[in-house]
């Protein structure tokens, strides 16, 4: 892949104003992602019971179709944003899966929800990474990360959308109105970017710009070239499946385990995901504002140490049988859940050249959402069936089942960590940016 170094005009850079505005409307945009991904998650059990299925077969309507048609679209998807108009496709996005959202709150059967799940899949696909790839073109390589980490905040805030507010919503009217009361507000910020969002030069901060389009194959080629980038995305897809794998089924448990009704268990966790989420996600994003942090490896170093030390609290949270003692596991093992998230994009974005970024995105995304929409949601349910042997799924086959997921943890810290012994070298050949620090 040919590229050239050239001096962009500040004058296509935004302005310090419309960076930010634009970082805190793709926020709100990633808060609307998550919480219509996963308020399915909330009301599981009552879709559940309502169509007569067992926990296998609500963790494939639930999960798995949204995500087998996510992860076909992203990748074209991406491919056409990295070529033509970001603000375009992420705008009809928004529009496409809000819609579904809805109409996921009108379904009368089982394959009208499996329709609509469907259709959330599709619209999600053209979300993030055009996201990703307009915020890394307002801030600078160094401030990346921290950017990132601020978008990042809109995972805390979605999940206490999905949990808190849909298990109220669900609680005082039916699990359908958690539907529409996520999916009807998006179709107004669909409205909101696509005319108030201006679609910036891609590059103009980089000190590296490639001059060539290159083809799916080029980037699927210099991702693998780029080690580090390759364990940042299994390092951050396994994340995904440790710690968004278990949430997927805490409401569930939580139920089950504790005689909680679907508003309960929502707000047990809610609050933890919009405080504990933010805390830890702003105290990362301030930190890696901090100059010592413009090392990247120190960025990985960060991560795979916060992971590591949170996997033990995410077994613990499910082994008890003490609603005190598993309140208190949640509030040091669900802010981890999101930490890591916005430095992950942040690092993919300073690995890939300008023409690539919605793709190596789009390919994070590709591997996290098949594992923890797919195999995590799946497998747990179908381990939950199994350790029932033969009776109605419970507390103790679910427990069991989460108590199998929950030392993913240590594999994610372990592909972080491996990440950090090429990144400087892997950062300077996609975009010049050479800053790092000797030990």
């Amino acid at each position: 892949m040919a590229t050239t170094v050239v001096d962009v005009p500040q004058t296509r850079a935004p302005s310090s104003i419309e960076r930010w505005y634009v970082l805190i409307l793709m926020c709100l945009i990633y808060s609307i992602n998550i919480a219509d991904r996963y308020v399915v998650s909330t009301v599981l059990e009552p879709i559940r019971l309502e169509l007569k299925l067992n926990d296998a077969g609500v963790a494939f309507l639930t999960g798995v179709p949204l995500a087998l048609f996510y992860v076909s679209f992203g990748i074209p998807i991406s491919w056409l944003a990295d070529r033509s108009n970001r603000r375009n496709i992420l705008a009809a996005s928004l529009v496409i899966w809000s819609a579904f959202t809805a109409l996921c709150g009108t379904s009368r059967s089982y394959w009208q929800f499996l329709a609509s799940r469907i259709g959330v899949g599709v619209g999600e696909a053209g979300g993030t990474p055009p996201s990703t790839a307009i915020v890394s073109d307002c801030f600078p390589p160094q401030r990346r990360p921290m950017a990132m980490t601020v978008l990042a905040l809109g995972a805390p805030i979605g999940a206490w959308l999905g949990a808190d507010m849909a298990g109220a919503v669900a609680h005082a009217f039916s699990w359908r109105a958690a539907f529409l009361a996520l999916g009807v507000p998006g179709l107004v910020v669909g409205l909101i970017v696509y005319f108030t969002v201006r679609e910036p030069a891609r590059g103009c901060l980089d000190a590296r710009v490639d001059d060539v389009k290159p083809t799916l194959w080029d980037s699927l080629k210099f991702l693998w070239r780029q080690r580090a980038a390759f364990h940042v995305v299994m390092g951050g897809g396994v994340c995904a499946l440790w710690g968004w794998g278990l949430i997927y089924w805490t409401p569930t448990f939580l139920q089950r385990a504790y005689s909680l009704d679907v508003g309960q268990a929502g707000a047990v966790t809610g609050n933890i995901h919009l405080w504990g989420g933010s805390i830890a996600t702003v105290a990362t994003a301030w930190l890696l504002s901090r100059r010592f942090m413009s090392d990247p490896r120190r960025v990985v170093w960060l991560l795979a140490g916060g992971v590591a030390a949170t996997t033990v609290p995410s077994l613990l949270a499910y082994w008890t049988h003490t609603l005190w003692v598993s309140k208190l596991m949640f509030c040091v093992f669900i802010p981890a859940i999101y930490f890591y998230i916005g430095p992950c994009f942040g690092l993919l974005n300073n690995l890939a050249p300008c023409h690539m970024r919605n793709m190596f995105i789009a390919i994070c995304l590709l591997v996290a959402n098949i594992l923890n929409l797919i195999v995590a949601p799946w497998v747990v349910g179908m381990l939950s069936d199994w350790f029932a042997a033969g009776h109605a799924t419970d507390a103790e086959s679910l427990r069991a089942a989460l108590m199998v997921l929950a030392p993913t943890g240590f594999w994610a810290a372990y592909h972080l960590y491996l990440a950090s012994r090429t990144i400087v070298e892997d950062q300077a050949r996609a975009i010049g940016y050479t800053k790092s620090w000797s030990p």
